[in-house]
């Protein structure tokens, strides 16, 4: 599984506003969505909570909005893997409606410690699965 990873999505009612445009943040639901089955094809079934009291949070979002998805859109939403560091990943994020890029943005998971939220190494297995989707 090298390079970038896709999920189909499809605009319902429940995320749009009155216009049947899609409310901003739900592109931010979409890409959790994508992260999280990102993560479990590398075999974690729930992938923010980890064995030993750790967890995946979101550190950072920096998002761009270009266009507007509307009601029965049916879209993809991408992740790609920018950088990997010893306690944390950036994810690059992208929301299409086919060839047209409807929002994009870099989303920082870091991996804490789930009482006192402190930054943790992520897991060696994890760092190595999520390195393999890197390689070309």
């Amino acid at each position: 599984m090298a390079g970038e990873f896709s999920l189909p999505v499809r605009v319902y009612i429940e995320d749009t506003d009155a216009g049947g445009i899609v409310y901003y943040v739900n592109y931010l639901k979409f890409m959790e969505r994508c992260r999280t089955e990102f993560l479990r094809q590398l075999g974690y079934d729930k992938p923010a909570i980890l064995d030993d009291g750790l967890l995946l949070v979101v550190h950072r979002a920096q998002v761009q909005y270009h266009r507007s998805a509307r009601l029965d859109d049916v879209l993809r939403v991408t992740a790609r893997v920018e950088k990997l560091a010893r306690t944390n990943v950036v994810f690059h994020q992208s929301v299409w409606r086919g060839n047209e890029m409807l929002c994009d943005g870099l989303i920082r998971i870091a991996c804490v410690c789930g009482e006192s939220f402190r930054p943790r190494p992520i897991p060696t297995e994890m760092q190595k699965k999520i390195a393999s989707t890197t390689e070309s």
